[in-house]
């Protein structure tokens, strides 16, 4: 056997055992929620620096969220716009009809943009008279249908990945506002970490929302539920209610005093 040899199967090895340790990564964060990176290192005996790097290369993978210590489960919302919308539709369909009937008539209402705020746009009965204010051009252009809903559209700069308008002009547009009602997109929602978006700007836009409404609700798919996303965007306190899978698991928010419906 060559030296070159000998070199590729070193380098074939290395790779495999790091494959292996990510999968392991990737089977305890599913497991136990979390990874906690001192603890794993103890665990395997190895350094934390060499878990630190295999959190770093999943984390650029979007396969998890690091965060001070560990990882947290990433959101499945860094998919493209076109991979979202056929993802969980059974589930959205639930929660956009559950979401539809929180509606009363002459309510004002801000509605986010996202795959399922559009199956509550096809829910809502066709003869609901309340006004919807939106930053999305796509859930504007939904309402089309809907001859007694006025609807106002934020401008601002367009964000492609989910089809809204962010920046300053959508911010002081919001900030004039005063909504009875916020349907606000979460990514990914964490006992701890709390309501989360993988985009600056859009994380502040999520956040006016929630300040300018009386109520605020969150449509969340089973996925969403303890996933974790770059940006912060509120406490877990500060939503009034959560439409979720009637099977899906929501548990450490106890404490939060959220309204928990079921769809």
């Amino acid at each position: 056997m060559t030296y070159r040899d000998i070199s590729c199967k070193i380098v074939y090895i290395h790779a495999m055992l790091t494959q292996q340790r990510k999968q392991l990564l990737l089977d305890r964060l599913a497991k136990d929620g979390r990874i906690i990176a001192k603890d794993v290192s103890a665990e395997l005996a190895l350094s934390e620096d060499t878990i630190r790097r295999d959190l770093r290369e999943l984390a650029s993978e979007g396969r998890l969220q690091r965060v001070h210590g560990g990882a947290l489960p990433s959101s499945p919302t860094v998919a493209n716009l076109a991979q979202r919308r056929g993802m969980a539709s059974d589930e959205k369909r639930r929660l956009g009809r559950k979401a539809a009937s929180l509606i009363s008539r002459g309510q004002r209402v801000f509605i986010d943009g996202g795959t399922t705020h559009l199956e509550l746009i096809r829910s809502l009965p066709p003869d609901l008279s309340f006004t919807v204010i939106t930053h999305s051009p796509t859930i504007a252009a939904a309402l089309e249908p809907h001859e007694v809903v006025d609807v106002i559209l934020v401008g601002g700069m367009l964000f492609r990945h989910s089809m809204v308008a962010v920046g300053a002009a959508a911010l002081e547009a919001i900030q004039r506002l005063n909504l009875d009602l916020g349907f606000v997109g979460l990514p990914g929602l964490h006992p701890r970490e709390g309501g989360t978006t993988g985009d600056f700007e859009e994380a502040a836009v999520k956040r006016a929302i929630i300040e300018r409404s009386a109520e605020v609700v969150s449509l969340l798919t089973k996925e969403k539920i303890g996933a974790v996303s770059a940006y912060g965007v509120c406490a877990p306190k500060d939503l009034t209610s959560i439409v979720v899978p009637r099977e899906a698991e929501f548990q450490g928010f106890a404490k939060s005093g959220i309204e928990l419906i079921r769809a």
